[in-house]
């Protein structure tokens, strides 16, 4: 099972490119953050024609999040668990079922939290730890799983091309790096890192000051897999060259092949 995550910073503006990048990478299970659109203005016939199943928990105009699949998808549930009161669609999640298993996959797009600190940055942190719970469940499943997404966390100096100019941004601020650990250590493991170590490997660039041409970018987009999920993972990889194309998101997919 070759499954990606991928902040497309709006369907219907990328819609091209979105198409394309299926296209031609073909990911059996593609999880989409920012689609920036209400479910009933997700160009779902446009991707079920391209042979996805399609499940969307949008909102008009910011946010959302959906669910690509070539294969098939079971007990869909929307909405971070922990607070009714919390309408921003930032979390959907869906049982794949694989050629060998099923595996629970959970698609995230954390709370920015700027400026901190404020109340956004409040909201990220309570989010953050509703998301501690959700893990948490997910690990008393005993079975593969996995949380993907833009964590909007730069977890290590190391996952920044200029971590000091990042000090005091909430994706770095320590409470932040501090309640990603805390998920992490639950017995999560991050894909990418269990693959590649070191320093200069990126999933975002800013579109301003020549960020992407001068390298300057930051790794904020994980897949988080259970221990179940990790014992099953074949490889991990960013898939950087996409940033690069004609009217790119900000961001890049990042993969994990796995034996399900």
């Amino acid at each position: 099972m070759k499954l990606a995550t991928f902040n497309i910073n709006g369907v219907k503006a990328r819609i091209g490119a979105l198409s394309d990048w299926l296209a031609e990478s073909r990911p059996d299970v593609a999880l989409l953050q920012e689609i920036k659109s209400a479910d009933e203005g997700f160009p779902r016939e446009h991707f079920e024609d391209m042979g996805y199943t399609v499940e969307t928990h949008g909102q008009k105009g910011f946010n959302g999040v959906a669910i690509l699949s070539r294969l098939p998808l079971e007990d869909v549930t929307r909405g971070l668990p922990g607070d009714d009161s919390d309408e921003q669609a930032r979390y959907i999640e869906a049982t794949v079922i694989g050629e060998t298993r099923p595996v629970r996959v959970g698609c995230l797009y954390l709370p920015n939290g700027n400026p901190a600190p404020g109340p956004k940055y409040d909201y990220k942190l309570a989010w953050m730890e509703r998301l501690r719970a959700r893990a948490q469940a997910l690990l008393e499943l005993e079975a593969p799983a996995l949380l993907a997404g833009d964590w909007n966390v730069i977890p290590q100096p190391e996952d920044a091309a200029r971590p000091e100019a990042w000090i005091e941004d909430a994706l770095f601020r320590p409470e932040t790096r501090a309640a990603f650990r805390r998920i992490e250590t639950l017995g999560f493991t991050d894909a990418f890192r269990a693959r590649v170590r070191g320093p200069g490997h990126y999933s975002f660039w800013d579109y301003q000051a020549s960020s992407w041409e001068r390298n300057n970018g930051i790794r904020i987009d994980h897949l988080l897999l259970a221990p179940q999920a990790a014992d099953l993972l074949n490889d991990a990889w960013i898939e950087r060259e996409v940033r690069g194309r004609e009217k790119p998101s900000d961001h890049v997919p990042v993969w994990i092949d796995i034996d399900a």
